[in-house]
């Protein structure tokens, strides 16, 4: 059975915040939606939609303003042959049984729909419907997808499971897996773990998994950025427990910051440019030695769409990650838009994290 999202009103396609909400917290009870759907107050092909909608079997979530709850219940009726009658102040079909403030869950036919409104600044309400597949998520580090779905697809068959392989960026897999009815998530997990071990993290979430990790061991880190604007340490600080290993990072976008703060060498940049291995060394080196942390990341790169040259294009962004003892730095060249280029250097510098320390970060 398909489970789709439904947005009507506007609200929802021009406030992306609000909308970022509501998705995640719709992915924290539904592991995987098959398509999202947003559509004006006032659209008439909604009446179409939902007979569309609810003429094969499916979930369906419609997320509506307060001021459109009780038309789309109206417009339910008209499609399911029902009418609306009053339950706790609120116009519901009356084939609804199961219902909360701003939630109710409707059957029809082999579709269940559960309709909630939701507003910005507001609490969300619960989510009525159930996910009826089982699920996990686990990372692979250091395998391409090819070698990766040659791999597991054998493993997933034994085990009646779906696998889905999505690259995060390059050698970093995330490998998502469902299970409906006799599927066996937890020994597929067990049974590639033993095949892949030293490559494998057995979590859906790595910046959370790091926390965890490098609190158990009373360690930190730190971080100097300059094109990634602070990304890089947020994608720590929205995760609970971020204070137990980050004390805090440094954002020296300009070269004055970069030899203030962090002591680059001024002959460093101006022989160089801020974009190069040799500045990001000195960077990590400088937010350590500021920190008295374990490990430091620096970035520093070309996220455009302007600032690129012949020898440094758009998209060209180095890293250094360090340790007390060790210190390693890559050079990348990205693709994709501003904000693209920026997530998938920050994503790429905590790969370079967990893999300075593997010893760490690679037992489960």
């Amino acid at each position: 059975m398909k489970f789709n999202v439904l947005f009507v009103g506007s609200k929802y396609s021009n406030n992306s915040y609000l909308k970022d909400y509501i998705l995640r917290e719709i992915h924290k009870k539904i592991s995987y939606i098959d398509s999202i759907t947003f559509y004006l107050e006032n659209d008439n092909s909604i009446f179409l939609h939902l007979e569309r909608e609810l003429s094969v079997d499916t979930k369906l979530l419609i997320i509506t303003t307060k001021q459109n709850f009780s038309v789309m219940g109206k417009l339910l009726c008209t499609v399911t042959a029902d009418n609306q009658i009053l339950k706790e102040n609120m116009l519901l079909p009356s084939q609804c049984t199961v219902f909360e403030d701003q939630t109710y869950l409707l059957h029809y036919k082999n579709s269940t729909i559960n309709v909630l409104h939701v507003d910005e600044l507001t609490e969300f309400p619960r989510i009525l419907l159930e996910d009826e597949n089982s699920s996990a998520t686990i990372h692979l580090f250091r395998e391409d997808k090819e070698s990766a779905k040659a791999l597991l697809s054998p493993i997933a068959q034994t085990n009646e499971v779906k696998i889905d392989i999505t690259d995060i960026v390059e050698g970093w897999l995330r490998i998502d897996i469902t299970s409906r009815k006799y599927g066996n998530i937890t020994q597929f997990i067990s049974s590639t773990k033993q095949l892949l071990n030293s490559k494998i993290i057995a979590a859906s979430n790595i910046p959370a998994y790091i926390i965890e990790k490098m609190h158990h061991v009373q360690k930190k880190v730190t971080f100097s950025e300059s094109c990634t604007g602070g990304l890089l340490a947020y994608m720590f600080t929205k995760e609970s427990g971020a204070s137990n290993m980050f004390d805090g990072s440094l954002v020296t976008y300009s070269n004055i910051l970069k030899e203030n703060w962090l002591a680059v060498e001024h002959s460093t940049l101006e022989n160089n440019g801020a974009v190069s291995a040799e500045v990001v060394k000195e960077m990590s080196d400088g937010a350590l030695n500021v920190s008295y942390a374990n490990y430091a990341i620096a970035i520093s790169g070309i996220a455009g769409p302007t600032g690129g040259s012949d020898e440094k294009p758009v998209g060209t962004v180095y890293i250094s990650v360090r340790t007390k003892e060790d210190e390693t730095t890559e050079m990348l060249l990205l693709k994709g838009d501003r904000r693209y280029i920026q997530e998938q250097s920050a994503l790429y510098a905590i790969k370079m994290l967990l893999e300075i320390d593997k010893k760490l970060f690679f037992t489960n």
